[in-house]
């Protein structure tokens, strides 16, 4: 079981040699996902809300035939 960890600990030395110098390439970044996009909904839009508002203070006249 020693001879397995000082195994494991030499090649990961080993391997971080070799990235330092420039030997091994460096393992390239993955490119970032554009994030879900935000949903918005009736009640965070600022035009939507003052027109309720309107609205509500002055009501329209029903339609009278």
């Amino acid at each position: 079981m020693f001879l397995l960890i000082l195994f494991a600990v030499a090649i990961y030395l080993l391997v971080r040699v070799f990235q330092e110098r420039g030997m091994l390439p460096d393992r390239p970044a993955r490119p970032r996902r554009p994030g879900p996009r935000r949903i918005v909904a009736p009640d965070d839009d600022e035009d939507f809300l003052r027109d309720l508002d309107r609205k509500r203070r002055e009501p329209e006249d029903p339609e009278t035939t």
